[in-house]
């Protein structure tokens, strides 16, 4: 809702104050899948819209120099005013207000996180840029961060958090990259896929792309180069507005498959129990997500674009599908009976995202040029009325029958395998052992022979060796007894007799060892049944294997029977889920309402209403006093409960930005109400809220010099020696700037350490801290100036108290700030230091004197170059000392 002010809420132009952020908590989906994995009712979520806006170019810069921005941000107050003329402005606000000086990760934190979480707990989301040429949505979302890895854009960081969050052994991640160019869908992947079909699921009404690439992703660099290889086919033109304007609506689809349920170890046929194997099968649960994120082409106006040709004809393509996108969020905006989805490819592609299942975030971007005031407020406009858009945020979850049908499938191959497997194992041990038996039988006959013949051998050569040695020996003993005879006959020799006797035990000898050789061939012969008696047991021990082989064969087929059985549970189980399925299409949802009944939840509530509603039914600050009360607001600030207090706190910041509540607040006590807490409190969140509210008071004289006799300035030095939070330091600085801005009270806010708590602040990087230090810097120099003209001097010695305190230096380092902000109040400080003759050597010993004369030259607001030029020309100091340096 827009409301018409006149004035800005802030003195001395300086830049509102921007919100505080919040750590970061993940996100819970809207609705949590139960123990039975049954599907879940749809429940409603409101479109989220952020603004952001560009900083200046270098065009703006010197075009809109001499003019004002037309926007003016509220981020504390998730505002944006859109300036008519001087005097009046229009007042928007958005679920997020994101600065010029907003990080790409503030950015993605406030924007697409929230989605991206949804989409990890299963739901669809989409993330969609939308604003005029050149205002930085392919920067916001598509920014690769090659050279900067803080500039890295949405779409980079949304793939590190989804990477970051699943397994790859069980969840995948898919990549569509397309491109809608002169309503032609296009594979930014594959070029030559230019024509992809939309396909509707009759049914249901969801969207697919069946002819588009899906790449699998598993890690970081392989989606970078993806993305790489998608912009480079991208289609860009140079227009007057942009020298990369993008001619096509680009659209990341990412697809995420997690499950939510853990293996099911019932498969595992190690324990040999089957049947217990069949009845413990149950299917997993998985949850779909779907990322969409969109990159769409900034509208333009053909006169300033300059577009022709080809171009033209881009720009009417691009303009219609706009349109068409307008009018689809009009109707549902206004609740129409028809939202005109047909009327082009991008809102039926879109459909699921504005008025579907989807969690949607919009970021629309907008620049700060007055030139284009017109297209900054279609821009805006299109953002209010997206805001009032409902989705039915569904869970996508559902049985996993095809992960349970592979792994049945898997387990039957691996059966299959290991009964093969052991069947040859089998075979070849049964081959084995008859192979081994028959080389036993060979080896034990061919043992039986050799040493037969060995034996048979030997016995016959000792056979042999001993009928010679007979022989020789009777030849001997004839010729002996011839030999006797001759001698002497008649008479017998006693010694033919005694060679007889050993003849006979020579021949009994021959006989034992003949029947000892009998002996040892009747040994062998025994051997040799013992041989035949073995292989007899081989035989049967084979006999035993082949029984063992008809027993497997056996299991086998019992084996393949169970086999059967597994198949018909799959196929009983994927019925069962057709039947859950449709059941689950014709289920419903029930919502339950209550609402809160005491003090502190009436706060609480219209606390989430009014960060909620955005710019639609929100209560008005009048029903809000009506309904709980200034007073009793006011007393919720000393709860016990912290978060009540927060809760209050920023009520009393929300009233305190309007001009007419800030006398009831003081008057009610809510000033000092808002000091003790400074005090009291130890929560960063309740100080930095507390100091935002009191910088708001702070714009009113009367306040300010309340605020310095209940010692306000020592509690906001206080706050910032010890705050770290940039925001916390920005409301501090910003209270003591106005402070600064009192004449009657420079003495008493130096004294109690208001310009050193100033410079203290700086020991923070933040661009938005050190602009509001220079404001403070700026108005305290030019309350001393004031001052010094009418010849009030507030120090013995005449010098500025920001020359004593050493605010110079900084003062010096900073005057040529990159940030414009910062640069401005600083030129003015010094200016307004040159004008009291006795500050002037101090000037020059710090090296203020080069800065004043690049100010007079180079300074890009006249007023004060023409400031700058007219001091130095009036100080005699100055003077001699460029006539001494020879400037001119």
């Amino acid at each position: 809702m827009a409301t018409s002010q006149g004035g800005n809420s802030h003195r001395n132009g300086t830049h509102s104050h921007r919100t505080s952020l919040k750590p970061h908590v993940k996100s819970k989906p809207a609705q949590r899948r139960n123990s039975t994995g049954k599907d879940h009712a749809a429940v409603p979520g409101r479109v989220r819209v952020a603004v952001r806006l560009r900083p200046r170019n270098a065009e703006e810069s010197v075009a809109d120099a001499d003019f004002a921005d037309c926007v003016e941000l509220q981020p504390e107050l998730k505002r944006l005013k859109l300036r008519k003329n001087n005097w009046d402005a229009d007042t928007y606000e958005f679920d997020e207000v994101l600065t010029e000086f907003s990080s790409q990760k503030r950015v993605y934190e406030v924007v697409a996180r929230p989605v991206v979480e949804s989409v990890l707990d299963g739901y669809n989301g989409t993330i969609m840029a939308y604003g005029q040429t050149g205002t930085g949505k392919t920067y916001t979302l598509g920014r690769l961060g090659e050279e900067d890895n803080a500039a890295r854009g949405i779409m980079v960081r949304a793939m590190e958090d989804i990477l970051a969050d699943i397994s790859l052994e069980t969840d995948s991640v898919s990549v569509s990259y397309l491109q809608l160019y002169m309503e032609t869908i296009q594979d930014l992947l594959d070029p030559a896929n230019d024509n992809i079909a939309i396909v509707e699921d009759p049914k249901t009404g969801d969207v697919s792309l069946p002819g588009a690439s899906l790449v699998d992703i598993r890690d970081q660099q392989s989606f970078v180069e993806l993305l790489r290889l998608g912009e480079a086919h991208r289609f860009a033109a140079n227009t007057k507005l942009n020298t990369e304007s993008s001619r096509s609506h680009a659209i990341l689809m990412v697809h995420v498959k997690r499950s939510v349920k853990g293996r099911d170890g019932a498969l595992s046929s190690e324990n040999g129990n089957h049947q217990h194997m069949v009845k413990s099968i149950k299917p997993s649960l998985v949850r779909k997500g779907k990322l969409v994120v969109v990159d769409l082409a900034g509208s333009e106006r053909i006169d300033k674009s300059g577009s022709e040709g080809h171009t033209l004809e881009e720009a009417k393509s691009i303009n219609l599908s706009l349109s068409a996108l307008g009018k689809c969020i009009n109707a549902l905006a206004e609740n129409s009976a028809h939202v005109p989805f047909r009327d082009s490819k991008l809102t039926r592609l879109l459909r699921d995202s504005f008025g579907g299942t989807a969690r949607t975030s919009l970021v629309i971007t907008i620049g700060p040029s007055p030139r284009h005031r017109g297209e900054t407020s279609s821009t805006i406009m299109f953002g209010q009325r997206a805001m009032k858009v409902e989705n039915m945020v569904k869970l996508k979850e559902e049985f996993d029958y095809k992960s349970l049908s592979r792994r049945l499938d898997i387990e039957l191959d691996k059966l299959i395998v290991e009964h093969e497997r052991q069947q040859k194992a089998f075979e070849d041990e049964v081959e084995r052992l008859a192979t081994e038996a028959q080389q036993r039988i060979s080896d034990a006959e061919r043992n039986y022979v050799d040493l037969m013949e060995k034996e048979r051998s030997k016995y016959q050569k000792d056979y042999m060796e001993s009928i010679k040695k007979l022989e020789e020996q009777l030849v001997m003993n004839q010729r002996k007894n011839e030999e006797l005879h001759m001698k002497s006959s008649g008479e017998i020799p006693r010694v033919s007799l005694e060679e007889l006797a050993d003849l006979k035990k020579m021949l009994q000898k021959e006989t034992h060892l003949r029947k000892a050789a009998e002996g040892e061939l009747n040994n062998i012969k025994s051997q040799v049944a013992e041989l035949k008696k073995s292989e007899a047991s081989g035989k049967s021990e084979i006999l035993k294997l082949h029984n063992m082989l008809e027993d497997k064969e056996h299991q086998t087929k019992k084996l393949e029977g169970e086999i059967a059985i597994l198949q018909s549970h799959l196929l009983q189980l994927r019925l069962e889920a057709d039947e859950t399925r449709r059941h689950f299409d014709r289920g419903g949802f029930e919502k339950e309402t209550g609402g809160p009944n005491s003090l502190t939840a009436q706060v609480k509530q219209q606390q989430q209403q009014q960060q909620a509603s955005g710019n639609g039914e929100k209560p008005s600050i009048a029903k809000l006093f009506e309904q709980v009360g200034l007073q009793k607001i006011l007393s919720l600030l000393e709860a016990e409960d912290a978060d009540v207090r927060i809760h209050a706190v920023k009520v009393v910041a929300n009233l305190a930005a309007e001009e007419t509540n800030q006398g009831k607040i003081v008057e009610a006590g809510g000033l000092t109400s808002l000091l003790n807490l400074l005090k009291s409190s130890q929560d960063e969140t309740i100080h930095r809220v507390a100091a935002g509210a009191i910088a708001n008071l702070a714009m009113n004289e009367a306040n300010q010099e309340l605020i310095m006799v209940q010692g306000g300035i020592s509690l906001l030095s206080m706050t910032a020696a010890n705050a770290e939070d940039p925001q916390t330091l920005r409301m501090v600085a910003g209270a003591i700037a106005n402070l600064c801005g009192n004449d009657k009270l420079q003495t008493k806010l130096r004294s109690e350490g208001g310009i050193k708590a100033l410079l203290g602040m700086v020991r923070c990087r933040h661009p938005d801290v050190h602009a509001q230090v220079a404001r403070g810097i700026a108005n305290f120099a030019k309350c001393e100036s004031r001052a010094s003209s009418q010849g009030n001097l507030w120090t013995k010695s005449g010098r500025s108290f920001l020359i004593e305190d050493g605010a110079l230096p900084w003062i010096v380092q900073n005057a040529n700030n990159e940030a414009s902000s910062v640069r401005r109040h600083i030129e003015l400080a010094l200016c307004h230091l040159a004008q009291h003759e006795i500050n002037a050597r101090d000037m020059i010993s710090g090296g203020a004197l080069w800065e004043l004369v690049r100010i007079s030259r180079d300074c890009s607001r006249e007023d004060i170059k023409t400031l700058a030029h007219r001091t130095l020309l009036s100080s005699p100091t100055f003077q001699a000392e460029m006539r001494r340096l020879r400037v001119n």
